[in-house]
């Protein structure tokens, strides 16, 4: 074998003439290696086990990481799948949607678990995990693949394997137990020590620790309006027999995708007249405050919301708390020395609230604009007066904090809290992420309309969501609506766009892992054309083409 060189996180360099595991390396090399439980090579996430044998760059990825504690996610959902089909063989394990620093699972058919029988099944996760077990990714034919899932009644699975269609397909195994690869897990079961398995609402929790704090699983706070929300998706979902990626491909396939697209949106537009009603029967409402995290839809649903609004007889008039940011000169910095456009200090809070109390004492206020591409705030002559029958929408990501607007009394105020929740799973045991599906509409809506690269998104997200976690997610208990924003057909759509501005990222760059997991991600939903999607779809909002003014 040709020699290889291998430089070792930028701080030392090997030569070898022999291909060589990624573990024996870090392990000889790095410190602390017992608390690495993947590795970076070439910027490309991989297992420990994954052998070398082409020059590169080696960077170990720790627990204590995002990437790292979203490999021990990972991982604990694949354990708990094994254990499940070994007590449970004739019954489907389900993975819901994220609740409280855990995943929501259920069983197919009418099987509801009972407190014994999760003491059972916790029980048995802990013994393969005391076991330390060797977890094997490896590659099977594709006939061998179908005969497997069928064998291990995983229905979605192999449902999909009809439409995504590779000769090898990758499986990770447990003792008998296997399932499709996704992405990297740990290469055994011994590191998963913290876990714990809750009853709830007709299912159970699978909670992890936070990855701000890797040592504990913090207390249960429960959300029963989100997760209302949720159930009622799913519950639409079931009967519509689309819950999952491949039944979305199927229709794709069988070329009925567009009655789906139909009803799809007219269960949302659905939605937001319900949420008209609501504020139509409370009295003395003037301001309606939407906010969500980002790329949630805010913009949209204030202008379809504008519209059920009228329907009912008010004159709804609408600002965008985008347009009071301070400025990039004057945005406060995060903890990494980036620019902290989550904080509510990024905006011009003062200059908000003396325009809002102008507002509801008949006078005229100048609206700003933002630019976003020069990060500067300035004026273009843009005017608002609300009448007495008129009603003000403010959309942004404070808008469920008080502290926004102080000056407003809050028996005048209806908040709506929106989450790109989508119902659909990529197969029985593996999710979709709301952030990943938001990281997408962004990456293609920065690219779009705010002149940024795939790049740019990835790089400035950890950012976004630590802000959301700070200054976001502690108000949605304060909501008196909930809205799901997701539509189960949109990443079919969005993959036409967002692939090209991710394959732009190359090996050399940091954020080459995070693009190489989207495409994976991607590459399992079969492509929708935009023709397709409705002028005034949400959907419109991150690809253009809307028929809405933004």
């Amino acid at each position: 074998m040709k020699e290889i060189t291998i430089c070792i996180d930028g701080k030392k360099e090997l030569r070898v003439s022999k291909r060589i595991c990624a573990y024996d390396i870090l392990s000889e090399f790095e410190e602390n290696n017992d608390e690495i439980i993947a590795v970076k090579i070439n910027n490309e996430t991989c297992s420990l086990t994954q052998v070398i044998d082409i020059n590169c760059t080696l960077k170990p990825i720790y627990l204590k990481t995002h990437e790292g504690s979203a490999i021990y996610r990972r991982t604990l959902c694949f354990v708990l799948a094994a254990a499940a089909q070994e007590l449970f063989p004739a019954k489907r394990l389900l993975v819901g949607h994220s609740l409280g620093y855990g995943y929501y699972y259920t069983f197919d058919s009418d099987f509801v678990l009972q407190q014994k029988d999760l003491e059972n099944l916790e029980k048995h996760m802990r013994k393969l995990i005391y076991a330390d077990h060797i977890i094997k990714q490896s590659y099977i034919s594709y006939n061998d693949a179908i005969e497997l899932f069928e064998k291990l009644n995983l229905t979605e699975t192999r449902k999909q394997l009809n439409y995504i269609c590779p000769p090898k397909i990758p499986i990770n195994t447990l003792g008998d137990f296997c399932d499709l690869y996704f992405a990297p897990l740990l290469v055994s079961t011994g590191i998963l020590k913290l876990f714990e398995l809750k009853l709830y609402q007709g299912g159970f929790l699978l909670r992890f620790p936070m990855t701000a704090k890797p040592d504990e699983i913090s207390d249960f706070e429960d959300l029963p309006q989100l997760f209302s929300v949720y159930d009622r998706y799913k519950t639409w979902g079931k009967q519509l027999n689309v819950s999952s990626c491949a039944s979305l491909n199927a229709l794709i396939h069988e070329r009925k995708h567009k009655e789906f697209i139909d009803i799809v949106e007219t269960f949302q537009n659905k939605t937001i007249a319900d949420i008209a009603d609501q504020i139509h029967e409370r009295e003395g409402i003037r301001v309606i405050l939407i906010a969500g995290p980002s790329s949630s839809g805010k913009t949209t649903t204030s202008k379809k919301l504008s519209m059920q609004l009228r329907a009912l007889g008010y004159t709804p008039q609408i600002i965008e708390l985008d347009t009071y940011y301070v400025g990039r000169d004057k945005t406060p910095l995060d903890e990494n020395g980036d620019y902290d456009y989550e904080c509510l200090e990024a905006l011009d809070v003062a200059q908000l609230n003396q325009d809002l109390v102008a507002l509801f004492n008949g006078k005229t206020i100048d609206l700003p604009s933002y630019d976003f591409k020069d990060g500067r705030r300035f004026y273009t002559g843009k005017q608002m007066q609300l009448c007495k029958e008129d009603i003000l929408i403010l959309e942004g990501i404070h808008g469920l904090n008080d502290r926004l607007t102080p000056l407003l009394p809050n028996d005048i105020k209806f908040k709506i809290y929106l989450s790109a929740l989508t119902q659909l799973n990529l197969d029985d045991h593996n999710r979709i992420s709301t952030s990943d599906n938001r990281l997408i509409r962004r990456i293609v809506r920065d690219s779009q309309f705010r002149g940024k690269t795939a790049v740019d998104t990835i790089k400035m997200w950890p950012s976004v969501q630590r802000g959301e976690k700070l200054h976001i997610y502690p108000f949605q208990g304060n909501a008196d609506a909930m809205l799901n924003t997701a539509l189960d057909y949109e990443l079919a759509v969005l993959k036409m766009y967002a692939e090209p501005l991710l394959r732009a990222v190359n090996p050399n760059q940091v954020e080459y892992s995070e693009a190489s997991r989207l495409l994976r991600f991607l590459s399992n939903f079969l492509p929708i054309p935009s023709n397709l999607v409705p002028g005034q779809s949400l959907i419109r909002e991150f690809i253009g083409g809307s028929d809405f003014k933004y």
